[in-house]
């Protein structure tokens, strides 16, 4: 039996994000200005035409899956990547620090400035929708920040972590990961996480607040073929 986090985005848009998908039973995908993600529920040709039929002829999505992705018929993939899935089963350490505080939606500009100069990942200026952000401010200004995406009965993403080329090197990707993993776990939930394979920096400091490999996840951005 396949496990719910092998199709994270399919099994979030049919549980806990229901309300941001397009779609129906076959393929799913989430509203476009919240996030980029689209999956189906299987590879059977049924699913991927579905899964074709929501994407416009000037649309990019991103597909993420455990299995070798199967491009739905008319989309052609533009690019495609190796990723890793991490999960951490238990709380590794504590922290308190006065300097973070929750994000909301005034920060929204500031948050996908923040994200489209560092690169953390897909992020939109919906991304607030999906899950609380925590961030760190010097003097007003939004440095670094890391916060909560895809969730699913029991799981929650930690995602858009990300720090200001400024600020990197003083701990505060580290400190904020450990903080968003502990608020999942204050709620009974797992975080888990995704991170590029050749990532080796990021995959280390996940190591080390104590998360692990769950298992390799293939990633492709697919548009419409020309």
């Amino acid at each position: 039996m396949k496990h719910v986090l092998d199709r994270p985005v399919w099994s979030a848009l049919e549980t806990r994000h229901r309300a941001f998908a397009q779609g129906g039973d076959l393929a799913r995908r989430y509203s476009p200005s919240i996030a980029l993600f689209a999956a189906t529920a299987a590879d059977d040709s049924a699913s991927l035409q579905a899964l074709g039929d929501l994407v416009g002829p000037d649309e990019s999505i991103i597909m993420a899956q455990a299995d070798t992705i199967a491009l739905p018929p008319g989309l052609a993939a533009i690019s495609t990547a190796d990723a890793v899935q991490m999960i951490a089963e238990a709380p590794s350490q504590t922290v308190s620090d006065e300097r973070i505080q929750p994000l909301t939606r005034e920060d929204a500009a500031e948050m996908l400035a923040l994200a489209s100069l560092t690169k953390p990942g897909p992020f939109t200026s919906g991304a607030l929708s999906l899950g609380a952000f925590w961030g760190v401010k010097v003097e007003g200004r939004l440095v670094a920040m890391a916060g909560e995406r895809m969730k699913q009965p029991g799981y929650t993403e930690l995602s858009g972590v990300c720090a200001h080329p400024e600020f990197r090197g003083t701990g505060l990707g580290r400190l904020l990961s450990v903080f968003v993993a502990n608020q999942i776990f204050a709620r009974g939930e797992i975080p888990y996480l995704h991170a590029f394979a050749t990532n080796a920096g990021a995959i280390r400091l996940y190591e080390s607040i104590g998360f692990s490999l769950r298992t390799p996840i293939n990633v492709a951005v697919v548009q419409r073929a020309a």
